[in-house]
């Protein structure tokens, strides 16, 4: 049933935004290094490595410059229009054909590249490597200012990385693990457009007691 709701909704929602999608390709092709897609190896379904695509936001070399696989609030590395893409979430948008292909679903663990996938804790990547991944969920809904917490730490960005963040993220994938059904599927869909429009909300608090707790970041 998942399977079947990945591809119905995201290949009507392809349909209903390539009137957007098309004046934004040229916009990025127009800006910028001249590149509208970015393709960044993440770690999938089984712990496959699978190709993640995004709209180009950030320069072309940006993972061999300072910073690497994590990107911070205010990165440097960020493109002038990127900004706007990765505030508003639209650099995921293409994101809708790798739920087409079967690489995420549209809910689920946020797949990691490689480096990052490597912070979580051992235990936590063997309870959620055999998930597929997804273009949300709630680890990202919980940690959607996860740039600003890594801008603003006085840690080093990659040890905020691993200490802070990798370890209470992967709690949350963990907990989706142990509670996953269609019906949460669906709240977290509502979820993750809620916080778009509303930020600072905490909801996800007030619907699901037994979080893990983000405690001192």
């Amino acid at each position: 049933m998942k399977r079947i709701f990945d591809v119905i909704s995201s290949g009507i929602f392809i349909i209903i935004i390539s009137p957007l999608l098309i004046p934004l390709m040229i916009l990025l092709r127009l800006t910028g290094e001249g590149k509208v897609f970015y393709v960044q190896q993440r770690i999938g379904k089984g712990g496959k490595p699978f190709g993640l695509l995004k709209f180009a936001t950030m320069l072309e070399n940006s993972q061999n410059l300072p910073g690497g696989d994590v990107t911070m609030g205010n990165d440097p590395r960020v493109l002038p229009v990127g900004k706007v893409l990765r505030k508003t979430k639209i650099n995921e948008l293409p994101q809708l054909l790798n739920i087409f292909k079967g690489d995420i679903s549209v809910v689920g663990p946020r797949p990691l590249t490689p480096k990052t996938f490597g912070f979580y804790p051992v235990h936590i990547q063997d309870q959620i490597k055999h998930l597929k991944p997804g273009l949300t969920g709630i680890g990202s809904i919980v940690f959607r200012d996860e740039e600003s917490i890594l801008a603003n730490s006085p840690k080093p960005h990659l040890q905020c990385y691993e200490e802070d963040i990798a370890p209470y993220k992967g709690a949350l994938e963990v907990w989706y693990k142990e509670h996953q059904s269609f019906f949460l599927d669906i709240q977290l869909i509502f979820l993750t457009i809620w916080v778009i429009f509303f930020p600072s909300s905490k909801l996800y608090e007030s619907l699901y007691r037994d979080l893990p707790k983000r405690e001192g970041i």
